[in-house]
């Protein structure tokens, strides 16, 4: 397991359980397609494990490390992509369509 995974993973799930998740329109959007709710993806991001991880990958944008992670959710594979601010952002959550890692590290 890399290093930084363990502590992304501790923050992650400390956002989660207090009530610090923020989902872009995108990703509402997205939800709503899976029919899922902003609770499922609070227990779904509190549950991720370390073999969820699909590795990191740099914004070209804002220079910030994106994390994405492949949980199965109801019998699907789920693409989630975040970001870790002040608070924890979602910026993707959809079915993974690819079967292949995005993220490079």
């Amino acid at each position: 397991m890399p290093r930084w995974l363990s502590r992304v993973l501790e923050r992650v799930h400390g956002h989660a359980e207090s009530g610090g998740l923020r989902l872009t329109y995108k990703a509402q959007r997205e939800l709503l397609l899976l029919g899922l709710s902003p609770d499922d993806v609070r227990d779904v991001t509190a549950s991720l494990r370390a073999q969820d991880s699909a590795g990191r990958l740099l914004s070209e944008s804002t220079g910030e490390w994106l994390y994405a992670f492949k949980p199965e959710v109801e019998g699907q594979i789920i693409y989630l992509k975040l970001v870790l601010r002040a608070s924890c952002i979602v910026i993707s959550f959809h079915e993974d369509e690819s079967g292949e890692d995005e993220a490079t590290e």
